[in-house]
């Protein structure tokens, strides 16, 4: 296992879906029980390291907080301005302005029209650079009944890596709870491997409703859907699509003294 994350990588298209889709150990982790789990928090902070990851990571668990009524921050730790380098089509001043704008409107097709939304703006690609001062600053945002959703530590991208990190340092510092999800897990890692820490994972189930909201909720991400101005095709590809809109999401939870822990 150990060599396996090592060795993680973000490259060609990944593990297929339909391979989760029969791995016998996904389908036994536990379902978690968004209702209990909700009434323990008084806000859930979503901390996406790029426009986008808000949706990959916990497009169904926000659904879940906007039916039972929970408010709801963004912490938008970049802009996702470092994602076509090169490209003379999608510079990093049109991504800066025009990912924001797609998260607004993903935001939207889950039923947040008025989200609330603190942009950090550290440098994508060099949130690790950055991770003591990402710490601070969600240490002083963050509060003891909190929910904090974040991506995975093991994710493979750096910048999901390292505001896990960041995270874990400042909810711990707090009291408050924190999920970490798999987005580029599903790529690097496959079934039986041991990589995904599925022990301590919960699964939210999605009803085809909410996956229809979270599949349109990714379909306005365009700069990143699109080839235009990237050689090498989308950063979204429909392999990475498809492993996402699993029926359900993936949460790994901090075993240590939290306080909604015990919830699950």
């Amino acid at each position: 296992m150990d060599a396996v994350i090592a060795a993680r990588r973000i490259e060609g298209d990944g593990t297929p879906a339909a391979a989760w889709r029969g791995d016998p150990q996904l389908q036994a982790v536990l379902p978690l029980s968004a209702e209990r789990l909700l009434a323990a928090c008084a806000r859930v902070v979503v901390v996406a390291p790029h426009p986008d990851d808000e949706i990959l990571a916990c497009g169904g668990l926000l659904q879940v907080a906007v039916e039972h009524g929970l408010p709801q921050l963004l912490v938008a730790v970049t802009d996702g301005e470092a994602s076509h380098p090169g490209s003379d089509q999608w510079t990093p001043a049109r991504l800066r302005e025009q990912r924001p704008r797609e998260t607004l409107a993903a935001l939207a097709c889950l039923g947040i029209a008025h989200p609330r939304l603190q942009r950090l703006g550290l440098p994508d690609g060099g949130v690790a650079a950055a991770e003591a001062t990402l710490a601070a600053r969600l240490g002083a945002i963050l509060r003891p009944a909190d929910l904090v959703v974040t991506t995975w530590r093991y994710d493979a991208h750096p910048d999901h890596e390292a505001c896990a990190r960041a995270c874990f340092a400042a909810a711990r510092a707090c009291g408050a709870a924190l999920f970490e999800a798999p987005v580029w897990g599903w790529h690097w890692s496959a079934p039986g491997d041991g990589a995904m820490p599925l022990a301590q994972a919960r699964k939210l189930a999605l009803t085809p409703a909410m996956l229809a909201r979270k599949r349109a909720a990714l379909m306005c991400f365009e700069s990143q859907l699109g080839l235009e101005g990237r050689a090498e095709g989308p950063v979204l590809t429909a392999h990475a699509i498809e492993r996402i809109l699993h029926p359900f999401e993936l949460y790994f939870h901090d075993t240590g003294p939290v306080h909604a822990a015990a919830t699950l």
